[in-house]
């Protein structure tokens, strides 16, 4: 796959689907998580609905560029404001726009997921000229308000991968498996299809954790998405056990005019049966900017 040198001097692998000449439509990805998240599928079906869809790995994941240097953060001292983080999700929404440079991309429609969904309102906040459209889809608006997860979960997400390919791959499933929650079937061969494609591509927890620091630190961005006067979606599952629903809600508010879709039985994941509503909801934003 290509890789961007970006004007920072990161290098940012990515991956387009679809005729360069149509609208271009960056896909943001969640924390820890490479592009290889956004299933192939998936990114196929938005490139069929005319669109040139590029996906990528953030910082410190995949194979883009790693922040070693930058050590281990301390999360206690992040979560206190004794210290901050080795980078900020600014940081990375800055890496976003740079890999549009590098593209020759002057604005896109951005859709972001999670983090991704984080990093994206901050590309629309930071680089309003940037952004067509703005899709943020199981995400929140950062600081105080956000509704947290159930202790049990972010225990498990936090919990050590383990020492051996297996452990990982189990360790992986067992949390995409949580996260999905239980009001839609969850499709246990693709997703440890899905677990062992992302180990063997890369494992690299030392990432992940600086990620959370750049989360953790981030303060609300209420104000921010209540100044953008770009066309808005929202989507949120009713079933999300780590994102509550409330924090799309919250998100929705947040944005003059948003669409707000919550998906029944939807939990922290984009599973095949609602790609056809997600495509269809993008889909009708996007065109909403012309």
């Amino acid at each position: 796959m290509p890789r961007a040198k970006l004007s920072n001097g990161l290098e940012i692998e990515y991956e387009s689907f679809g005729d360069s000449a149509k609208p271009p439509l960056l896909l943001v990805m969640g924390l820890s998580y490479q592009m290889i998240e956004w299933d192939d599928g998936l990114c196929a079906l938005i490139a069929d609905r005319g669109y040139r869809a590029t996906r990528f790995d953030n910082r410190d994941v995949g194979r883009s560029t790693k922040l070693d240097h930058l050590g281990p953060p301390n999360l206690m001292a992040v979560i206190t404001r004794a210290e901050g983080p080795p980078y900020s999700l600014d940081d990375m929404a800055a890496d976003s726009v740079a890999l549009l440079d590098a593209l020759g991309i002057s604005a896109a429609h951005v859709v972001g997921v999670s983090m991704g969904g984080m990093i994206a309102q901050l590309i629309a906040i930071n680089f309003p000229d940037r952004v067509l459209s703005l899709t943020s889809i199981m995400s929140t608006v950062g600081g105080p308000n956000v509704v947290q997860a159930e202790p049990a979960v972010s225990a498990a997400l936090l919990a050590p991968p383990g020492q051996t390919r297996d452990e990982r791959v189990q360790h992986s499933l067992a949390n995409r498996r949580l996260i999905h929650g239980t009001g839609m079937p969850f499709d246990e061969e693709r997703a440890r299809a899905k677990a062992e494609r992302a180990v063997d591509r890369c494992f690299y927890p030392d990432g992940a954790m600086r990620q959370i620091a750049a989360i953790f630190a981030a303060p609300d961005r209420t104000a921010g998405l209540r100044s953008l006067r770009i066309p808005t979606l929202v989507i949120h599952g009713d079933q999300d056990p780590l994102v509550p629903p409330a924090n799309g809600r919250q998100t929705a508010a947040a944005l003059p005019n948003a669409r707000l879709i919550m998906i029944p039985g939807m939990g922290h994941s984009l599973p095949e049966p609602v790609w056809p509503q997600v495509v269809d909801a993008v889909v009708e934003v996007t065109s909403s900017s012309a």
